[in-house]
Parts: C-alpha cells; structure tokens; sequence
C-alpha cells in the first residue's frame, strides 16, 4: 500500500488532494496534518510505511523552506515534495537543491499531478516545465558569459543534448527514453555523461547551465542539417 501524507493548512485543499489521490491512486492511504509540527509527528509515527510526504510551503508554523530544511533534518530519507501556490523558479530550485524530490504548483491539472505523484513515487524528480522554461531573450541581448556555456555545450554529443533538452523540460527518464526510442537504462547512462562533461553534481544544475542560453535554439543552430 501506497501511504502519502499532506501538510497543508487548508481542510477544503486537503479534501480536494485526497479525492484525487483516491480516484487516481486507488488502494493508497492519505494521512493529514495542518500544521509542520503535525507533520513532523506524523511522519515519526508512520516512518516505516510512509512514502511520501507532500509540503505546503504556507503552514503556520513555518516560513517559506524553512519547512523542508527541518523535516529534511528530522527525516532525511523521508522523500519530501512541496505542493504549493509559490511558483517563483528560484524558489523551486532551491527546494530541489535542498533535497525535495519534486515541485508541483498547486494549480497543476488533475491529470497532470497524477502524473506528477507517480514519476515522483517511481523515484523521479519532478520539475514543473512551465516554470522551469525561461521566456525567450531579446535577440540582441546576450549573456556575457554565452561563450563558456558554448563550450561546455559542444562538449556532449548530439544524443546528450537531445537528453539534456528533455531534463530541461522536466521530463523523466522515462519519458526521454520512449520519446528518443532509447532505453531507459541508456537515458541515465547519459545523464551520468552529462553531468560529468558539464563539470555540474545535479540534474538541476545541468538544466540551470542550459537555462543559461536557449537550449532549443543552440540545438537548431549547431545540430547537424
């Protein structure tokens, strides 16, 4: 069986999260708590069967990630994913460099956050993709620091990139893997290549580097005709 906990402050949201888990995760148990304290001994009492925890970062009794970092130190096996209305990047790379295991905006579609819950509890990250993608520059600004980025980036092969492209989507293994007809094996093999080429120790510091340009338009540039 399936156990999540929410912590939230809000009963009618509670509800709504559960009612969703119900229908789309069906067998799995949802605990509750309104407050980090509550959570915090929620998640002592339940610690062996609990799989993951779901954080609002609006709780009363805890500011912004302060939230995280204490159940973080409390529980660090605990996979903690944060569940909130916040939806600033920056906000949710912290939370991920921190050690969440995904960001959901609560205003993320039924279907979506099913999605969401599940690549999570398959033991991917999740990275919201409307946030993570970065309005396009002006074509006559340039970042000063483009021609060490390029450099790194011609250090992966077209493949890499084509993996990388998918990361910075927020795309699973998975679901790199099927769209590039690749195994799955094969994706993380590649991730692993990437990092290390990149010179960079995570996922989201890799698609933080891309960030840095417009990936889909080196792609196109620099991709073989």
């Amino acid at each position: 069986m399936t156990t999540l906990l929410v912590a939230d402050d809000h009963p009618l949201f509670r509800d709504a999260i559960g009612a969703v888990i119900a229908a789309g995760l069906p067998g799995s148990r949802l605990l509750e708590a309104d407050s980090l304290a509550r959570a915090l001994t929620e998640a002592e009492r339940h610690a062996a069967a609990l799989d993951l925890l779901l954080l609002d970062l609006g709780l009363p009794d805890a500011a912004g990630l302060d939230g995280l970092a204490r159940l973080r130190a409390a529980h660090p096996m605990l996979p903690v994913a944060i569940l909130s209305a916040e939806q600033d990047r920056r906000t949710v790379l912290e939370a991920i460099e921190m050690g969440a295991v995904g960001y959901i905006p609560k205003s993320t579609p039924r279907d979506d956050l099913l999605a969401a819950l599940e690549r999570i509890l398959e033991g991917q990250l999740y990275l919201p993709p409307e946030i993570m993608r970065r309005p396009p520059r002006p074509a006559t600004r340039k970042p000063p620091n483009e021609a060490m980025l390029v450099s790194r980036l011609t250090r992966l092969t077209d493949k890499q990139l084509e993996v990388l492209e998918g990361l910075s989507r927020g795309a699973s293994n998975k679901a790199i893997a099927r769209d590039l007809d690749i195994a799955e094996t094969t994706v993380k093999t590649h991730v692993s290549a990437i990092l290390r080429r990149l010179g960079v120790q995570s996922r989201v510091q890799a698609v933080l580097l891309a960030g840095e340009l417009d990936l889909p338009a080196y792609l196109a540039e620099h991709r073989p005709r």
